[in-house]
């Protein structure tokens, strides 16, 4: 049980005041007629909601956390393949990325890639760098054309779970989390990988449920935000730069953190699972996290760079484990799957798939559909933007599309096995995995009011439930199989 201190300094840490949340919503329509259309105000804060949906800035290119942007709504370039296409490499050759680890449940061997798992895809000194994190412990440097290694191995002391970030300002760093406690900053402009900083989980307190981090960070204006299985959510100043030898250089500062959880949480939930696994969201002036008891939370950062402390202004129990990342959209409006495993009255009331409004947090539903027939079920995966919809899969085996203003089901499209991947869309292409028979499918999304066309399907391995990254037209994913594949038209 909590002790009584631990639930003060949770009280502390979490004001309960909830004022309506900063973002920057896109400029009305200007009335028919002669009057030409006001220019809009140019965005001022963290990262303006406008940009749903768009590449991560123009400083470097490439998909470089997970779900591409910090609204976790980016997903790639094409030209998508409409055809099937043909295994272009895989990695390693022969052999398999696997490694004993240990969780709550014993030890056991780990293979390939899982969720989120999903690797960074960018533009780098004339090439394309793939580099991702899997569960042989190592982070991986490879020339995304070839499959061959760029730099050697970086590795961890545990298993890596979710997906890395790469600097979005062209430092060459790049930032990862691992199940050996560590969240890790790697320079990448050496002729190996050389950590240069390490935070450790236990490093702040209170903690709770385990020491893993699969979060993929976001990094603004020399801040990183990041959130840990130690059920606290981080922030550090990086304080990047170069040495005189031109080698890139951090002298990080843990400027705020906070739990995830707070003492009414605990009550309602009535359990101590408050891991935050979901990669953290940053919309306007706000970042927003859930956690695996169901709590979203938005913290205004307004006045980080003066000093001043984070404020909560959004508070919402979605009654069940949210793992999923929130995904918001160009006018700041929160998509938030949610699984159902604890079968309360709260995620029966709330549904397992919710748009919120943040701007009005004492009432924040605008609307919710059901997933909660049996149990274990709903959503376990990031959702997507598509058009006028929103996609997902479940955990019992459908993709559902929803009307992304009203929130009535256009369709359902079964789809055994799809596990923990995420939906990804380019091109009017959705390709996603499943994990029962280990193929990634490909579906034509185009009519939002119809449900998908299948385009094709190929099985590079066991098991899929890593989400897909998708870079001028070729897709990289990995498996439980052990190995990521480049598929892709010769």
């Amino acid at each position: 049980m909590l002790t009584a201190a631990l639930v003060a300094l949770a009280v502390a840490a979490c004001d309960s005041a909830a004022p309506e949340p900063s973002f920057v919503p896109p400029s009305a329509a200007a009335p028919s007629g002669g009057t030409p259309e006001p220019k809009p105000a140019e965005f001022t804060g963290w990262h303006d909601p406008a940009n749903s949906g768009k590449p991560w800035g123009d400083k470097v290119q490439g998909l470089l956390t997970f779900r591409g942007n910090p609204t976790r709504s980016f997903y790639g370039t094409g030209p998508m393949p409409k055809e099937q296409p043909e295994q272009l490499w895989k990695f390693p050759k022969t052999g398999q990325m696997c490694r004993n680890s240990k969780d709550e449940t014993g030890v056991r061997l780990w293979c390939g890639m899982g969720w989120t798992g999903q690797p960074a895809v960018f533009e780098r000194d004339g090439r394309t760098w793939l580099v991702f994190g899997a569960y042989d412990g190592n982070v991986h440097f490879l020339d995304a054309e070839t499959g061959e290694r760029i730099l050697p191995d970086f590795p961890t002391g545990d298993i890596i779970k979710g997906s890395v970030t790469v600097d979005p300002d062209g430092f060459p760093l790049l930032y990862t989390g691992s199940r050996d406690n560590f969240f890790r900053i790697i320079a990448m402009d050496r002729d190996k990988p050389k950590e240069l900083f390490k935070l450790d989980a236990y490093a702040v307190k209170p903690t709770m449920w385990n020491n893993d981090w699969d979060s993929s960070a976001v990094v603004i204006d020399d801040y990183l935000f990041e959130g840990g299985e130690n059920s606290q959510f981080h922030v550090l100043k990086l304080n990047r730069g170069y040495d005189g030898q031109g080698k890139v250089t951090v002298k990080p500062e843990l400027v705020w953190h906070t739990p995830g959880w707070d003492a009414q949480l605990l009550k309602d939930a009535g359990h101590q699972t408050v891991s935050i696994e979901n990669s953290v969201n940053v919309t306007g002036n706000t970042i927003y996290f859930a956690n695996s008891a169901g709590l979203v939370q938005g913290w205004d950062i307004s006045g980080l760079k003066e000093g001043k402390k984070p404020k909560r202004v959004l508070r919402f129990w979605t009654g069940d484990d949210t793992d999923g990342s929130i995904v918001s959209d160009e006018q700041g409006m929160l998509y938030v799957g949610s699984q159902y495993e604890k079968g309360n009255a709260r995620s029966k009331a709330m549904g397992q798939m919710m748009k919120l409004d943040p701007s009005k947090p004492d009432d924040p539903v605008v609307w919710k559909v059901d997933d909660h027939a049996a149990k274990p079920a709903g959503i376990y995966s990031t959702v997507a933007l598509h058009k006028d919809i929103v996609i997902y899969g479940t955990h019992l085996g459908e993709l559902v599309g929803i009307d992304r203003m009203s929130g009535e089901v256009r369709w359902r499209y079964r789809l055994a096995g799809l596990g923990h991947g995420s939906p990804v869309i380019v091109d009017d292409v959705l390709i996603i995995g499943d994990c029962s028979r280990g193929y990634l499918h490909a579906f034509d999304v185009a009519d939002t009011s119809a449900a998908p066309k299948p385009l094709w399907k190929i099985k590079p391995g066991l098991c899929i439930e890593s989400t897909p990254a998708v870079w001028k037209g070729r897709i990289y994913v990995g498996t439980r199989a052990g190995q990521i594949h480049a598929l892709g038209v010769r």
